[in-house]
């Protein structure tokens, strides 16, 4: 074998953040281990997301387990790939693809399918000799601004805040580690508000980092937020920008068209009034999937209404056609970019590029069921993308997103460009 042919794969069941099993999938070249990748997993999902295969023994992890997708990597996938050159990635996604041979990946299932594609990225970059970032884009240099999930709820918590996160944007830093120093120093001030309110144990904090509080509603999260801002000493709408992610299916009503916010019911034009009287109020920069998954026309409705981003997530859920469909309809203007929603690097970077190319932003996102591994920082760095959603940095899942980060950008140097109010379209 050439030093380049895949030898080996192998994948072992490892749990993520939350105590669920997820998929850690090797790949070895000529004999030794150059790649390795966790999947993630979201609680939050979208309908039309690629399958992640779960073994369904309630005797076990309470249905949760995947040794089944561990055993699809160790036999059909691993005999698939040995002997295929590890730096041809899009051949290689394309032919689990077609091994697989449904239109969701549900038959080796999609976690299995992606440990083993950003596996062999991995596993190509260090064939190369180059960090991953590099490896998949030779003009990389844009620093994300960092969107910090200060209040969490929806399904990432157990409070009664519907909307799921209240996002402060650090816009005006000049690096990424002064972003970090600047959210650090606002969540520290908000966290005496929010004892000082509603005492110590509204001070833990949801699946991505935020604070679970008992707060209500969409207007009290903007009232603490604003006033840690002021109390850090920083000017909102100018070194401080505001986002959300209201994940706007888990509090509609499908039977009767409405949504449910705060003991109050909206229809889609009552909600996008709501929304308009929030970013009078407030400088608000982004919102993702503020309608429900289907409304494609509601989302062109609102992006024409409000300037500011627009994210959808679950609305296209990183799939090419879901985004096709919502560029011709003029609904939202940015993607958000999770890997496991589609199931390999390949098409998650091709939804990126075809974004790209009709004016989408991207913004790169974790999921609240992460592990320790890093690849979305050198994902975010190799898009040039401007933004990533990571959580805040209390926890090692989270954390380790971040330091990533610092690392590439001392590897960067001068030649690293932080995005900052050019966010959604990087300079």
């Amino acid at each position: 074998m050439s030093n380049s042919r895949i030898s080996k794969v192998v994948a072992r069941e490892i749990i993520d953040c939350r105590g669920w099993p997820t998929v850690q999938a090797d790949v070895w070249v000529d004999g030794k281990l150059k790649g390795r990748a966790d999947v993630p997993a979201g609680r939050s999902t979208g309908a039309h997301e690629a399958h992640e295969l779960r073994d369904g023994d309630p005797g076990r992890y309470r249905g949760l387990g995947v040794l089944k997708a561990v055993e699809h990597v160790n036999m059909e996938i691993q005999q698939t790939l040995i002997g295929m050159d590890v730096t041809e990635q899009r051949k290689i996604d394309m032919t689990l693809k077609a091994l697989d041979g449904t239109p969701d990946k549900s038959r080796l299932g999609a976690n299995a399918i992606l440990g083993a594609s950003l596996a062999v990225a991995r596993a190509g970059a260090a064939v190369c000799g180059l960090p991953l970032y590099r490896y998949l884009n030779s003009n990389c240099y844009v620093l994300p601004v960092p969107l910090m999930n200060f209040l969490n709820g929806g399904k990432l918590t157990a409070n009664d805040l519907e909307i799921q996160e209240f996002i402060i944007m650090p816009v005006g830093a000049d690096s990424y580690q002064h972003a970090l120093a600047m959210t650090t120093e606002i969540n520290e001030h908000l966290r005496d508000l929010v004892i000082e309110k509603y005492g110590i144990l509204a001070t833990n904090t949801g699946d991505e980092g935020g604070f679970a509080t008992p707060m209500h509603g969409i207007w009290e999260p903007f009232e603490f937020m604003s006033k840690a801002v002021e109390k850090a000493g920083y000017k909102e709408g100018d070194e401080v920008v505001y986002a959300m992610d209201l994940a706007a299916n888990s509090w509609f009503n499908r039977k009767k068209n409405t949504y449910a916010l705060d003991g109050k019911t909206y229809d889609r034009e009552a909600l996008i009034e709501l929304y308009g009287q929030l970013a009078d109020k407030y400088p608000v920069a982004s919102m993702e999937d503020p309608l429900h998954e289907e409304d494609f026309k509601g989302f062109a409705k609102l992006t024409e209404a409000l300037d500011m981003q627009i994210v959808g997530d679950d609305l296209f859920v990183t799939n090419i056609e879901r985004l096709r469909q919502g560029i011709d309809m003029g609904a939202a203007n940015a993607m958000l970019f999770k890997v496991n929603q589609i199931g390999s690097l390949t098409e998650a970077l091709d939804a990126a590029e075809f974004a790209y190319r009709n004016q989408y932003g991207v913004q790169v996102s974790e999921r609240s069921g992460e592990t320790e591994d890093p690849i979305i920082s050198d994902l975010v760095v190799a898009l040039n993308s401007g933004q990533i959603k990571t959580g805040m940095p209390v926890r090692g899942e989270r954390t380790s997103k971040h330091n990533r980060l610092l690392q590439i950008e001392e590897e960067l140097g001068a030649g690293a460009v932080y995005a900052g109010r050019n966010f959604a379209r990087p300079q």
